[in-house]
This record gives structure tokens, sequence and C-alpha cells, in this order.
């Protein structure tokens, strides 16, 4: 996606394929949702996801917006690739300043660290501090977490306010999927794009905010925040994105005069 003079770019990482019942609630628990939008999920009735995160050049820095799953596969989840993804948009590891984190859910945090070393050695991991009280240091951490991060912590620098983090990257704190869960806004000139992070992990949430998903640590305060966005970028056309999109795509809700539509953008 281009934004005015910065460039946004998918780093897949891999897929996953989930039973959609086992991960969705529709709007006030109505089946007829499901039909209605079978579109978003294979004739099996399975939601698919993709695994990743986008790679931001801007002034001086490399900047890496959320770092997939890593070299795992479990329970119908498999990365791997975003070094190669990375390597093939001619980044290597040492050459990233810096990693924003949406929030701090493994599939978001998978290439932080591996073998007890950061991945990035010279990049500046950025969480909101929300997030990181709640998995890391807080008095109920989430022990696989707190170890997964354990090895960057000398390289993390916190947020607790809406600031700007790299030249045309600002934090927006959007709590709900997880305490310090943030969207990322991208901006040059009079043109913006969001990264959404879990926001919203499909498009589908995106036309109702009424939809819920197991993976939100606050179901009301998420739909709040969906809903909220939704007013958004409904208004103003915003093209926004999500690491679980198809393809990591960037699309665009279009209002309509019963219901709203998705429209994935090509550039």
């Amino acid at each position: 996606m281009k934004v005015g003079d910065l460039n946004v770019q998918p780093v897949w990482d891999g897929d996953a394929r989930v039973r959609a019942r086992d991960v969705l609630t529709p709007p006030g628990g109505d089946e007829a949702h499901w039909e209605c939008n079978a579109e978003h999920f294979t004739a099996a009735g399975e939601f698919e996801m993709a695994l990743g995160g986008f790679l931001i050049r801007t002034g001086d820095q490399v900047v890496l917006v959320d770092a997939g799953l890593g070299p795992l596969s479990a329970r119908g989840f498999h990365g791997g690739h975003l070094l190669d993804s990375l390597t093939a948009l001619g980044v290597r590891p040492a050459d990233v300043t810096d990693v924003l984190l949406t929030h701090l859910h493994g599939d978001h945090t998978g290439w932080t660290a591996l073998e007890d070393r950061p991945v990035f050695p010279n990049a500046t991991y950025r969480c909101h501090a929300a997030d990181w009280h709640h998995f890391v240091d807080g008095p109920q951490p989430d022990r696989r977490t707190a170890a997964k991060l354990a090895p960057i912590t000398g390289q993390v620098e916190l947020f607790d306010t809406d600031l700007t983090l790299a030249p045309g990257i600002d934090a927006r704190h959007t709590p709900g999927h997880t305490p310090g869960s943030t969207i990322f806004v991208v901006s040059s000139g009079q043109h913006r794009a969001l990264l959404l992070g879990d926001v919203a992990h499909s498009p589908l949430e995106l036309l109702d905010a009424g939809w819920e998903t197991v993976y939100d640590t606050d179901s009301l305060a998420a739909q709040a925040a969906r809903a909220r966005l939704i007013d958004e970028i409904e208004s103003d056309g915003t093209p926004v994105a999500s690491p679980h999109f198809a393809g990591l795509r960037f699309g665009r809700v279009l209002a309509g005069t019963t219901s709203r539509r998705w429209l994935y953008l090509d550039h």
C-alpha cells in the first residue's frame, strides 16, 4: 500500500485455519449471520487468517510492525517464513531499527526472540505499557509470553500515551482485544492508512461490530473499539489492514443502503 511517500509492504510468515464457530460468535447470537456472510469462510466453515507483519521504511528507520508466529506449527497455525519474506524485500534482521508490536499475543511476537536471543539485534522493540504489564511483569503474568520476551527486555521501550514513534507512524491505544492493544496510523501528507493489529481479525468484524471473538481479553471493550473504528473508516474511506487479512492486503469499508461492504485494494 502506497501512503503518500511511504510504502507499507506485507511481510508474510504463514497462515492459520480454524473452525469459525470455535472462535467467532455472530451479533446477538443470530445464526442467520453465518449464511449471510458465507463468503468470509471456507466451504467447510473454516476461518482463514494470514500471519505476519508489515515493513515500513521511513527516514533512517526500518520499521517492522508485528513479528508473526515464528517457526511454529500448532492447532491450525503454521508460521516460519517471516525472515525469508524480509530477505525478499532486501532486509536483514540487523537492518531493522524498530519493531512495533500491536499487542503481545504469540502470533505477533513469534520472531521477537529465538534461542534466548533477540532476532533483530539492533532494533528497539516498542509496545504499550498496559500489555507489557498484563503479560510480562504484572501481578499475574503469562509465563509463556514472559519467557518468550525475556531476551528482548533490554531493548524494549514502553509507551503509555498516543505518540509518534517514527516519521509518519503514530500509535493509538485501542484497548479491548488486549489491555494495550494499539493501532498504528501511517500518514504522509494528506494520505493515511491504519494497521489494526487484532482490533479486527477479519473484514467481517468491520462490517458489524457485534461479532465476538474468543481471542479478545475484554469482548465488550473490543466491540466498542471496533464500533468507533467502523464509524471512522466508513465515513472517510481510510484504508486499513490487519496481519490476519487475506494476503495481508489493505481494504476499505463501503457504506451501503442496507449493509456495509468490504473492498480489498490492489495498491
